[in-house]
């Protein structure tokens, strides 16, 4: 038998069968085998047969058929076992760890948050722990874990190479340390990059295929979807606008190289652009103890507030623009601290880019707030998780 043939089996059709089926079930649970057979264009027994075959791996399940009838014979219900197994979605940042637990169709069961301490690892193990528990959950019913951390990953190995904000976390055995949570795969991923996932599956941007996430606090970086697919760049640091320099004149001296030299340091450095619009920037031009002062007050309408706030928002609709300009996106999503200060910003940052751009994506805030990195986190582990279904 050549090799191709054994994909080209009875075997091989009735796992693409069961897939199909299974993905109609996840769509319309509970659902009818007629429906079953409407939406996958099979026959009724080989819907049968696959959804027996889901019965058995117990990712389905029948649903009580009294609830179901209304008169005559009553007809076969199936549901899709979100219960089957459960994911963990972890945002690890500077000053706290969150941890959100879900079930396979997504929903949050169960999530647990703490103060980051000393030693980094535990933080994260013991958040991670604590929010299992809370689900009266172990590590065995966990069918994947991804975590979102600052900085650039690499893909391949999952180590952190940089993590601006967490001097100490860069190079630490992540993904050793959470193994001994759960057999099963464990990802580590940049922050920015899932809240771009978190913001597209159930935020201000859903099913979009062409978004920018921009995260504005301290930090600044951006998530990036092109064609539905997220994108990362070759070495998983596309994105990282906050070291973009359009602030600098033609003679003036050259900006010192950001890594290099200064590679030992570039984790608790700031770049230009963060620098130039960061929120502890903001918060020294208005001579305010914090952001949140300065929006209010620009709410209210003082004047200075205002000034300060029109400042601030040309200064990043003149970072910004480059990003767009080479991107195109449809949709552009301003999340972290600084999306809080609502309208007031969003449109002087809107006025601001119109002249610089030449085209006129959708702005928006963000719709998830502080939990969209978690959210994110838990998309990119169900899309894990379903490599373990039929």
């Amino acid at each position: 038998m050549q090799p191709h043939e054994s994909a080209r089996g009875p075997h091989v059709l009735r796992q693409i069968n069961s897939r199909a089926v299974l993905r109609a079930i996840r769509e319309r649970s509970p659902a009818r085998v007629a429906d079953l057979m409407q939406a996958t264009g099979l026959s009724r027994p080989a819907v049968t047969r696959a959804v027996a075959e889901l019965r058995d791996a117990g990712l389905v399940a029948d649903v009580d058929e009294t609830a179901q009838v209304s008169m005559g014979r009553p007809a076969q219900w199936i549901r899709f076992r979100a219960e089957a197994g459960y994911v963990v979605g972890v945002d690890v940042g500077s000053h706290k760890v969150v941890a959100m637990v879900a079930d396979l169709s997504g929903k949050v069961v169960a999530s647990r948050q703490m103060a980051t301490g000393e030693r980094l690892l535990q933080s994260v193990r013991d958040t991670i722990a604590e929010a299992l528990a809370k689900a009266d959950l172990t590590g065995d019913d966990v069918w994947a874990i991804v975590v979102g951390t600052p900085g650039i990953v690499e893909e391949s190995s999952g180590e952190v190479l940089l993590a601006p904000g967490i001097p100490g976390l860069a190079h630490l055995p992540v993904l050793d340390e959470l193994r001994t949570i759960t057999p099963s795969p464990v990802l580590i991923e940049n922050d920015i990059n899932l809240a771009v996932l978190g913001e597209r599956w159930c935020g201000a941007a859903v099913g979009s295929d062409s978004l920018v996430f921009v995260h504005w606090g301290v930090r600044i970086g951006a998530g990036i979807i092109i064609d539905g697919k997220p994108y990362r760049g070759a070495n998983g640091a596309a994105g990282e606008i906050g070291f973009v320099d359009v602030f600098s004149t033609p003679d003036g001296p050259d900006p010192e190289p950001l890594l290099g030299a200064r590679a030992a340091n570039a984790v608790s450095e700031k770049g230009a652009f963060e620098h130039a619009v960061g929120s502890q920037t903001i918060a020294e031009l208005a001579d305010a103890e914090d952001v949140a002062a300065v929006f209010a007050a620009a709410t209210d309408g003082d004047p200075a507030a205002l000034e300060v706030v029109d400042r601030i928002a040309a200064r990043f609709a003149r970072g910004l623009a480059a990003l767009l300009l080479i991107l195109d996106p449809r949709e552009v999503i301003i999340g972290g601290g600084l999306s809080r200060a609502g309208e007031t910003l969003l449109a002087a940052i809107d006025r601001h880019l119109r002249p610089r751009i030449l085209t006129s994506p959708r702005l928006v805030l963000s719709d998830l707030g502080s939990d969209a990195v978690a959210l994110g986190a838990v998309r990119r582990a169900l899309d894990h998780a379903e490599q373990r279904l039929p």
